[in-house]
């Protein structure tokens, strides 16, 4: 039977397992790539990516967290790992993904399975940018989200303006591969205009693109308490 992280921080063999698991997939990789699949280590988050999301998500002591793309659950074994190292009672990682079994052939959740998430974690198998209005509209919270889906920048705000309903203010919300000026210029807008927050040195160290050094990983703050902008007071953002 798996053991979870009591209060006060003694850690047990459950995170332990959830490490290991994500040990074995940086060296090893996935355990089979599906036929034409996307290529593994194209879109996995790097491992050193994996260990700064979730030393991020420890220190802020996450209870639930919001994903948004799968793939081959490099990022969502790393958010388990810290679900469980942070001693909250009822950990919960939603995981969003209209394609693990299409383009992946299940192998990203078939891993999280493997490692006993199946316990806390949910995966939902239709468009984020339905599924989040709906959360939203059940007044869902979480504490924390990742973004790594369609990287449409259309796509990427929709899913941006939900997080920013459902991650509590004060909350956290992580994106990879913000060095694709479509996902960065999603998130300047809440940066400009709703006032979300680079977290200073949060993923410091992380990968970045060779030719132009932007971080390929990014941290916000959001506002506390959550802001009701004037549409007169809109700021053009790119």
């Amino acid at each position: 039977m798996n053991s979870i992280v009591q209060v006060d921080g003694a850690v047990d063999e459950w995170p332990d397992r959830v490490a290991a698991v994500r040990r074995a997939l940086a060296v090893h990789g996935p355990p089979r790539s599906p036929e034409d699949g996307p290529d593994f280590a194209t879109v996995t988050l790097p491992e050193r990516d994996g260990d700064h999301v979730r030393d991020l998500l420890v220190h802020e002591r996450v209870g639930t967290v919001v994903e948004i793309g799968l793939a081959y659950a490099s990022s969502a074994l790393a958010i388990c790992e810290a679900l469980l190292r942070t001693g909250s009672r009822n950990p919960r990682h939603v995981v969003i993904d209209p394609f693990q079994f299409t383009a992946y052939d299940g192998v990203g959740w078939e891993l999280l399975c493997s490692a006993g998430l199946d316990d806390i974690a949910e995966l939902v198998t239709e468009p984020s940018q339905r599924f989040l209005a709906r959360l939203a509209d059940v007044g869902f919270a979480a504490d924390a989200a990742f973004v790594d889906g369609s990287h449409h920048f259309h796509n990427v705000f929709v899913d941006l303006h939900f997080l920013g309903e459902i991650v509590r203010p004060g909350g956290v919300v992580l994106l990879d591969d913000v060095w694709w000026p479509s996902v960065s210029a999603a998130v300047t807008y809440f940066e400009t205009n709703l006032g979300w927050r680079p977290i200073p040195g949060a993923l410091a160290d992380g990968t970045a693109d060779p030719a132009s050094s932007r971080p390929r990983t990014g941290a916000y703050r959001l506002p506390d308490p959550r802001p009701v902008p004037d549409f007169k007071e809109f700021r053009p953002f790119c």
